[in-house]
């Protein structure tokens, strides 16, 4: 009796269509992402713009639950630590993410896909292409117009964190290292949609240059 072939694994969902503008901060634990929120948020805001800024793990309720779970729990395996992550991204997408979107507001992230790339896929070694295949699939297709990945090496990462480290971040330097390069593998896949910035310039410098790329998307669009 012959076996039937598995059948292929299925590409990502298409990007759904929205009319609002999606904005993802990524990078290394101590990277500066919450200060980059904050400052784009703030300038979003004095031009008038609807503005929702959430992040992941924790941008609803059960996200928080499941943030508590991971980052300052127990032990957690990393398939299920890969799983759980994924989950967190699927009902977010539809509970927040989606709706504001399609309402035209500005959605401005700290964390998304990539993180769960990065950090499961090449820091805990389950492959990029399959935790990529993953997350794509738990959020639908819905993908950031912009991703700002701010390069931090793991040396200064963890000078910038100092004593507190939650489950991910008291990892060791080389799991630190596989990280980064697994963001950087993920920008070098779609250059157009990624804004890689060194996270040891200036914090000015690093908002000025996200400005300066989205004044382009918003001037594209109107």
């Amino acid at each position: 009796m012959t076996e039937t072939p598995a059948a292929p694994p299925q590409p990502p969902a298409p990007e759904v269509r929205r009319q609002g503008l999606f904005v993802c901060f990524e990078g290394g634990d101590g990277a500066g992402k919450s200060t980059q929120v904050q400052l784009l948020l703030s300038a979003l805001e004095r031009a008038g713009r609807d503005v929702v800024v959430t992040r992941q793990p924790g941008g609803t309720p059960l996200g928080a639950r499941i943030r508590e779970l991971v980052l300052h729990g127990d032990h957690v395996s990393p398939r299920a630590e890969a799983l759980l992550f994924a989950a967190d991204k699927a009902h977010h997408v539809e509970e927040l993410i989606r709706p504001a979107l399609a309402a035209g507001r500005v959605v401005i992230t700290d964390r998304y896909t990539d993180s769960s790339i990065a950090y499961q896929g090449a820091g805990r070694d389950l492959g990029a292409g399959e935790i990529r295949q993953l997350q794509h699939w738990a959020v639908g297709g819905v993908l950031p117009d912009l991703t700002v990945l701010l390069d931090v090496s793991p040396e200064i990462g963890r000078a910038r964190r100092g004593d507190v480290h939650d489950r991910l971040e008291s990892e060791a330097d080389d799991f630190h290292a596989a990280v980064r390069q697994g963001f950087l593998d993920l920008a070098a896949l779609e250059p157009e949609r990624y804004l890689v910035l060194d996270a040891g310039l200036p914090a000015e410098e690093i908002h000025r240059r996200v400005l300066a790329w989205l004044e382009d998307v918003l001037e594209v669009r109107a």
